[in-house]
């Protein structure tokens, strides 16, 4: 073995020539093959003279192209100071302490084929002289596994750090409104004795001792607020839901309401509670005439909806929880009022255009859909409210089953009864009863549509599912096209 080759290896073989001595070139080569995945054959101008490749996947990258040409222009760029290297510290090999080098192929059609290259020099015994280098060996291990590995690695870390940076955005905004919100809110970690966060608010309102360590909320409230609080936690911990409820404040001896929410985070149950004052003392800036009509518009038997100009609500009093079989105000707020509202998703739509066109809606018929199933009969009046700096939406519903119900509807009753379309059995075919049943059906169920949408036809079309073009020729057909006017936008 040479000297510049023992400087590589940390430990010979103790006895290389009775195994090795008598190998004929064939089995040489052999050796040299399975040692590495790409063996080059380099003269002593760094030029490619032979090459050998280990395994089926690197026959077809055109490895063979590379003989006769100097290694280092089969390289990329930034890989060419490694070939020299490589080639130019053979004389004084293991000096640098480093014996791979990671060394990239390009590829014309595919990504480069990374490699990590080692060299071996080759020497000539010569009777009399010293022993001259003849060629060298360049073995290349297949780094495209690693490399793989590698960018798997990198794109990981490249989405951790986006979800990090993205989760601080995120806290960053949750603290901001934490600590910019006007009502009291509490964050419990699994029991009311377990204060984790107060906002400042909070702490105005609870005082001094809430800053201190081990303060609790029941340490603020009297005996009697002390239940009600762990009565509706226990509820929401085994429903998911729980009423808001009144308590005490023992130092400022002043009520008010709490409304609990829970969430989990890191698999512990976390309950948050937002503080209100009650409904007589939410705004003392109002005068006392105006705090009476939000009273009767709280109790009032109507259901009152103030919604955003999308339809989301805003506020709803006891009479709209009652018809949409809801706990409390919070389930409501927040959520779009279609989902409770219309016999199909055209009647809040056509609802929304006719408020923004003319600013306001009366009497228009619909349903109201309970959150366990309940229907009921409904009318509504509405009004588009565009003045002052938020501008919304004020709903009035009122429950008219009872009153459809004893209505008569003399000129939309089907003009037969049972028995009458009993005796056309045996004169008529069947085909034409039924025909002729159906086609009072439709053209009841058309005028009802147009009369929901105030005779627009576009939305008494999208109402019954049919296209514009096939609801006009029923029109026609039915003899009431000359009743409907043009359609609004």
């Amino acid at each position: 073995m040479s000297q510049a080759s023992q400087a590589y290896v940390h430990r010979p073989f103790d006895k290389a020539d009775p195994f090795l001595a008598g190998l004929d070139a064939d089995a040489a080569a052999e050796l040299v093959t399975a040692s590495a995945d790409v063996v080059l054959i380099l003269d002593n101008d760094g030029v490619i003279r032979d090459l050998a490749l280990m395994g089926k996947d690197m026959m077809g990258l055109g490895c063979h192209e590379w003989i006769g040409k100097p290694w280092s222009q089969t390289v990329t760029v930034e890989s060419k100071p490694k070939i020299e290297d490589l080639l130019g510290h053979n004389d004084k090999a293991g000096a640098d302490n480093v014996r791979w080098r990671h060394v990239n192929h390009p590829m014309s059609d595919r990504a480069d084929l990374p490699l990590s290259y080692s060299v071996v020099q080759v020497h000539r015994k010569t009777q009399g002289k010293a022993d001259e280098v003849s060629h060298s060996v360049a073995f290349g291990r297949d780094l495209r596994g690693q490399v793989a590995l590698q960018q798997r690695l990198v794109t990981a870390q490249q989405s951790m750090e986006r979800d990090y940076w993205r989760l601080r955005q995120v806290e960053t905004r949750y603290r901001l409104l934490f600590q910019m919100a006007s009502e009291p809110v509490l964050i419990l970690e699994g029991s009311i004795d377990k204060l984790e966060e107060a906002n400042p608010a909070a702490h105005e309102l609870f005082g001094e001792p809430s800053r201190l360590p081990g303060w609790t909320l029941l340490s603020s409230l009297d005996e009697a607020s002390q239940t009600a609080v762990r009565e509706m936690l226990d509820r929401l911990r085994a429903s998911g839901r729980a009423d808001p409820c009144t308590i005490r404040l023992v130092d400022s001896n002043q009520d008010m309401v709490v409304a609990a929410s829970q969430f989990r985070q890191e698999n512990t149950l976390h309950f948050l509670l937002r503080f209100t004052r009650p409904m007589g003392m939410a705004a003392p800036s109002l005068s006392a005439s105006k705090r009476q009509l939000l009273q009767v518009m709280e109790s009032a038997p109507d259901a009152l909806v103030v919604t955003d100009l999308d339809g989301r609500i805003l506020s709803a009093n006891r009479a709209f929880l009652e018809l949409g079989q809801l706990g409390s105000e919070d389930q409501a707020r927040g959520e779009v009022l279609e989902k409770w509202l219309g016999r199909t998703g055209v009647d809040f739509r056509v609802l929304l255009t006719n408020l923004r066109q003319h600013g306001s809606v009366r009497l228009f018929a619909t349903q109201l859909r309970g959150e366990y199933g309940s229907t009921s009969e409904v009318e509504i009046s509405a009004v588009a409210v565009n003045a002052g700096s938020q501008r919304c939406l004020g709903f009035t519903i009122r429950d008219v089953g009872r009153r459809l119900g004893t209505e008569t509807r003399a000129s939309k009753e089907l003009p037969r009864s049972a028995s009458q379309m009993t005796e056309l059995v045996g004169r008529l075919p069947l085909k034409d009863i039924v025909r002729e049943t159906t086609d009072l059906i439709e053209q009841l169920c058309i005028e009802a549509a147009l009369e929901l949408t105030g005779d627009n036809r576009a939305s008494a079309a999208e109402m019954l599912g049919l296209s514009r073009q096939s609801l006009y020729i029923k029109l026609r057909r039915f003899g009431i096209l000359e009743g409907v006017s043009e359609d609004t936008h």
